[in-house]
Order: structure tokens, then C-alpha cells, then sequence
């Protein structure tokens, strides 16, 4: 998902401590450093660093995965981020005896495994520390743990950096990879084997992160997206350090997601995951001015002319484009958003100033209709359909309805959110 939960980013460079731990169970580690100890302790003796940490200033995650929910969880020495909003928590408050016997102030690396074919492994957490593992099912320590890494995954070397899992859907068998330096372990679980690769291309991942589909490896105040299979396993982006969104930094041009549910934000000459836009959309070199999806594909509109990608890895440019608005859409003008929602799927609504009208994409030739006013706004910046309805934005705010319908009968606005915080997940 093209989103801001990349909101990862460091403070110092990767120190990750001496301590060990184990954990048998959905670990949602916070994302961030190993440098500050616990410092909200209760019921444990071990000194916790009293530090109050902002997902949203320069923070290097330590560790990050999700629970069996989905939910991320992102770790910063003895602290544990979940989800996008939210302040940090002692991890060991999840995790109650992360520490108690282990005096573990950190982690290096943390992942929740899905392996059906054994059940000693499946649906259980895992944290890695020095030359040890920690397994843990539904947040209690498994017996036995923590282990050395190697009796639990031969061929793994001590003192990781990173560890993410791989089902099989995307690397033809569950595996897990594992960073050191540039070299990148792939563990096949059925088998116990490893292919080991070396990377120069790749930056040193000071975490990994598999979330909606794709695969992220945090550097720094970066991130970059890569190809988890081992014969591709490279950075999917020609320049492997992007830099991440600020969050006060948070007008956007056009909002949008496709039917998988990966949301698009574009700002200027990035989109959301802080990639220029022409390194994923090379046909666009500046700003846009809308775009929505429909039908797998995302239409872009920029000027008086429409681009139509094949939504993929990369996303394909189809032959024959752009076309001018009047021809792709029959619209003439300049368009402020557009969007297609699932209550209509095939009604793209486009917005001009405070007028909307809607374009049947299915018919031949295509033309607007349906034009009605939007008594609430003069001027929209950005719109989105979603699961639970509609979100507009206007400058650094936005606005929910339940639907387009309610969006145009309202003669009140409701509750104004700010973008930053209710749509990146940063705290002010």
C-alpha cells in the first residue's frame, strides 16, 4: 500500500543492543532505534530509558512486522509502535516477558511467521537478538526459548539487522529473508535450506517490513520497496534511497485506490511513498491534477490530457496515450479530482470547482452527465472513494461521507480532520 506508514525514519544510525529476548506471538513491533531503554515499566524491576518518542521526527525503527490481524507494529529499543496512530508503549506491556528474566532493551529483528505446515511455527511471533531467537504465542514466551538462531534456522548467522517472511504466494514456498550487511539470507521453511545472496545494489535494511502486498526495507530516515523473490530480490526503484514523507508537509494534488486496496497519494513531483513521480509513472513529469481508478488501471489527469496505467509492478502505460480529456472522458476544463466509488463502480464523478457530474466509463462515446452543485465547497483539492465512504480534501483538512450521495445532499460540514494526523498517522 502506497501510504505514509512509512513514517519510519532514524534518529541515529542502527546501534542495536546486546540483549536477548524471546517471543512466541504476534510481535507488532514500533518503528524505530535501539537506543532508548524502557522507561514506562510496570511490575519490572529493570530500568526503562524515560523517552518519549514521535513516529514523526527521525526515528530508525529497530525491528517491524504485523500481527496476525494485520496490524503493524513497529519497534524502537524497549518501545513498541502499533498500528499508524498512536503514542509508543513498553513493548514488554504486549510482550510481558520480553525482559523479565532477559533484561532485553531492544530488539534486531521481529517477525510473525504464517507456516500452516507446522503448527510450532505458525501464528507465532519471533524476535531476534544477538545469537538468539525468541518465540511467542499469543503473547507468552514459548517453553524452551529463547534458542540459538541456528537450532532454530540453520544456516542463519548471528546478529541480524532484518528479517521479514515471505508466503509462498509471493516466493513460491513460505520463507523468511534475512538481512546482514548487503548479504540477504532466503530460508525455505519445508526444506531448512538457504540461498544467499550478495547485494550492493540493496542499502544495509535496518528493518523489513511486508504490509498490503509489498516489501519495504527501512534505511535510515528511507525506505525501499523490493522484490522479495530470490532470483529478483533487488531494490524495485532506481534510486534505492527515497526520502521519506514529512509530515508537515502534507497538501496533496490527487488521492485515490485501486480495487486491491492500495491508496495513492500524489503531492508535487512525489507520490506518497516518496518516490518522484516519473520513477513510477514515467510519462508524468510534474504535477497532477486528479486520479482515480477503475477497472484495474489508474487514469491520470494532468492538463487537458489523460494517461491510463495498467495497475502492476510496474505500473504499464498503455499504447495510445495521453488523450485529451474531451476524448478519453468527454470533459473539457480543468478537473480538481475524480473519483469512482463501489456503490457505482463504473461512474467516474468528477469534480470542477463546486460542480460534480458524473461519466459512465463503460459507455461509447463517453460524456458527462448528471451535473448537480456542491453546496458545501467552492473548491475541492483532492477526493477519494473508500470501504467506509467518501474523503475530501480541502487544503490541510479533510472531510468523511458516508456517501457520494449524502456528500452532495449535505447542507452542513461534518467533523474536519486534519490530513497529517487522520490520514498519514502523525501525532500533530
Amino acid at each position: 500500500m502506497c501510504t505514509c506508514f512509512v513514517s519510519v525514519s532514524s534518529d541515529k544510525p542502527n546501534d542495536k543492543g546486546d540483549d536477548q529476548g524471546r517471543g512466541r506471538k504476534p510481535v507488532q513491533p514500533p518503528a524505530y532505534g535501539h537506543e532508548e531503554g524502557h522507561s514506562r515499566g510496570r511490575g519490572h524491576d529493570h530500568a526503562h530509558h524515560a523517552v518519549d518518542y514521535d513516529r514523526c521526527h527521525d526515528l530508525e525503527t529497530d525491528a517491524a512486522t504485523v500481527n496476525q490481524e494485520g496490524v503493524p507494529y513497529f519497534f524502537k529499543r524497549d518501545h513498541l509502535f502499533k498500528g499508524f496512530h498512536g503514542d509508543a508503549e513498553l513493548a514488554n506491556e504486549t510482550f510481558s516477558e520480553l525482559d523479565d528474566h532477559h533484561n532485553l532493551d531492544h530488539v534486531d529483528a521481529a517477525l510473525f511467521m504464517h507456516h500452516e505446515d507446522d503448527p510450532d511455527l505458525h501464528n507465532h511471533f519471533f524476535f531476534f537478538l544477538n545469537e538468539k531467537v525468541f518465540s511467542y504465542y499469543q503473547n507468552k514466551v514459548v517453553e524452551g526459548y529463547p534458542k540459538d538462531i541456528s537450532e532454530v534456522f540453520p544456516g542463519i548467522p548471528d546478529h541480524l539487522e532484518a528479517a521479514v517472511e515471505c508466503p509462498k504466494i509471493d516466493c513460491d514456498e513460505d520463507s523468511v529473508i534475512f538481512f546482514k550487511g548487503h548479504d540477504i539470507y532466503h530460508y525455505h521453511m519445508n526444506t531448512q535450506t538457504v540461498d544467499k545472496k550478495h547485494f550492493e545494489s540493496m542499502p544495509n535494511c535496518t528493518s523489513a517490513f511486508h504490509f498490503m502486498e509489498n516489501y519495504y526495507c527501512f534505511h535510515g530516515h528511507q525506505f525501499s520497496k523490493f522484490n522479495p523473490k530470490p532470483e529478483r530480490c533487488t531494490a524495485s526503484d532506481d534510486d534505492d534511497h527515497v526520502e521519506r514523507e514529512k509530515c508537515s508537509r502534507v497538501h496533496l494534488d490527487a488521492l485515490t485506490s485501486d480495487d486491491a486496496g492500495n491508496v495513492y497519494a500524489f503531492r508535487s513531483d512525489d507520490n506518497i511513498t516518496v518516490e518522484a513521480i516519473d520513477s513510477a509513472f514515467k510519462e508524468i513529469h510534474s504535477d497532477l491534477d486528479a486520479v482515480f481508478s477503475y477497472d484495474n488501471h489508474l487514469y491520470m489527469i494532468k492538463d487537458d490530457n489523460v494517461h491510463v496505467y495498467k495497475i502492476g509492478e510496474p505500473h504499464i502505460h498503455l499504447d495510445g496515450y495521453p488523450k485529451t480529456l474531451k476524448e478519453e472522458l468527454g470533459v473539457e476544463g480543468h478537473v480538481d479530482t475524480a473519483m469512482v466509488c463501489n456503490d457505482h463502480p463504473h461512474i467516474a464523478h468528477i469534480i470542477q470547482g463546486n460542480k460534480m457530474f458524473d461519466v459512465d466509463m463503460k459507455a461509447t462515446p463517453r460524456e458527462p452527465t448528471n451535473e448537480r452543485p456542491l453546496s458545501l465547497f467552492k473548491h475541492v483539492d483532492t477526493a477519494m472513494c473508500g470501504p467506509k465512504g467518501v474523503t475530501v480534501v480541502v487544503g490541510n483538512h479533510f472531510y468523511h461521507f458516508d456517501s457520494v450521495m449524502i456528500m452532495v445532499a449535505a447542507r452542513a460540514l461534518p467533523e474536519q480532520h486534519r490530513v497529517s494526523s487522520g490520514l498519514f498517522g502523525c501525532d500533530h
